[in-house]
């Protein structure tokens, strides 16, 4: 499988980024067994860089896939915390969870956040800084879904990794256009910053143009690498082999598996604590009980994890 290289990173990763999202109890909720196999056919297949999250819980299918295999692939993880302690926790959280030793990549979880996310976060970053003169942590990154926060990555010498979304059909992106996040992407570019990239499907609400959708994010640089949420060993095997150029895939799946993200009208409380969490104002409320706009969804799941009267779910 083809590899690039991670900006001034030094990172050498595949194209593919298996994504470890969708596998967790934000979406499909697979069992810790199930989910490490799907990860280990996905490295075994030459994939060489996974991304996951404190938000996802998934750690523990991590750790059970790593325990069966002598390789290490590049690890991208991120927290939401914004104190130095709370990210402390988070940063050991992560190495006692998955069992490693150090984690190439630890982004600031921000995908809704602006400009201020390092004055509101600067805790945080002092933490990850410290981590990252140990060598414990080895590159800072940011994941965001904003334009102009991508846009001030690039100046930022601090930061060494950017994960920012972007797919054709632009669903997510904050605070400007897909031209605008292209042209924020190539500035980070630029600078030497590593890019990886989120929702080139649009949390699977692009299935459907798949070929489309892929060749507009491949066709963004040769160097990028691409986050691929997977919950199947047939997905991974569509997907490798896509992205090795074959094209005589039918014998192993059509992707065609479409997910939404649906509101238990019965069970929910009308809180609105979804909508606060929601990265793609795609919540709003109707006749007292949350709606949401599967035209606007990305299916980031991550109103599922913030409902406290569980009435959300991925279906």
């Amino acid at each position: 499988m083809k590899k690039v290289i991670l900006g001034n990173t030094g990172f050498e990763v595949t194209e593919i980024c298996f994504g470890c999202l969708p596998f967790g109890p934000l979406q499909k909720n697979l069992s810790v067994e199930e989910a490490a196999d799907v990860l280990s056919l996905g490295l075994d297949m030459g994939i060489n860089f996974i991304d996951t999250a404190q938000m996802y819980k998934t750690y523990e299918h991590i750790k059970l896939a790593f325990s069966k295999r002598s390789d290490r692939p590049i690890i991208a993880t991120k927290s939401a915390a914004s104190t130095y302690e709370d990210m402390d926790k988070a940063v050991k959280e992560a190495l006692d969870g998955m069992g490693i030793d150090h984690i190439d990549i630890f982004h600031l979880h921000s995908a809704k956040m602006g400009t201020d996310l390092f004055e509101v976060r600067k805790g945080a970053l002092d933490c990850l800084k410290d981590y990252k003169e140990k060598g414990i942590i080895k590159t800072i990154g940011v994941s965001t879904h904003n334009v102009k926060l991508v846009e001030l990555c690039a100046e930022r010498d601090d930061i060494d990794v950017v994960f920012p979304l972007i797919n054709k059909a632009g669903r997510g992106i904050i605070n400007g256009s897909i031209d605008d996040m292209k042209e924020a992407i190539e500035k980070c570019k630029n600078k030497g910053k590593g890019i990886y990239l989120m929702k080139a499907l649009g949390g699977g609400t692009l299935i459907d143009d798949y070929d489309e959708s892929m060749k507009f994010a491949r066709n963004l640089s040769d160097n990028y690498s691409i986050a691929i949420g997977m919950i199947s060993r047939e997905e991974v095997k569509y997907n490798v082999n896509y992205f090795n150029g074959e094209t005589d895939l039918e014998d192993i799946i059509i992707i065609k598996n479409k997910k939404q993200v649906v509101v238990t009208s019965i069970v929910c409380v009308g809180c609105g604590t979804c909508i606060e969490n929601c990265h793609s104002e795609a919540i709003s409320m109707k006749d007292g009980k949350a709606f949401i706009d599967q035209s606007k969804c990305i299916q980031c799941g991550y109103c599922i994890a913030s409902c406290p009267h569980f009435a959300i779910r991925m279906i």
